[in-house]
């Protein structure tokens, strides 16, 4: 799957999963954060595709996505990106919810 594509389904997964995403500008990494009550995903726009694919994906790894519908070739990639970044999924099966 080609970066900008998985990137587009890594966000509707982070929306399914309640998380409203930015893209800013600026110095930082990005990371997940709850800000008045909402749960935020901020990604760096200036940093290069690959990396906002690596804040997406270490962010996914550590929420809950039991309920989140994934489709096969996203969970794939996912899981490739998850061990690329060595990050353990928290509260993940090995059944997403395929439904």
């Amino acid at each position: 799957m080609k970066p900008d594509k998985l990137l587009l389904e890594l966000e509707q997964i982070l929306e399914q999963a309640g998380y409203t995403l930015r893209k800013e500008r600026g110095s930082f990494r990005g990371d997940e954060c709850i800000i008045e009550g909402q749960k935020l995903v901020v990604v760096n726009k200036n940093k290069p595709i690959e990396s906002q694919l690596g804040t997406m994906g270490r962010v996914l790894g550590e929420i809950d996505l039991t309920g989140v519908y994934i489709k096969p070739a996203v969970r794939k990639n996912l899981e490739d990106l998850w061990d690329q970044l060595q990050v353990t999924p928290e509260n993940i099966s090995e059944d997403f919810d395929l439904e």
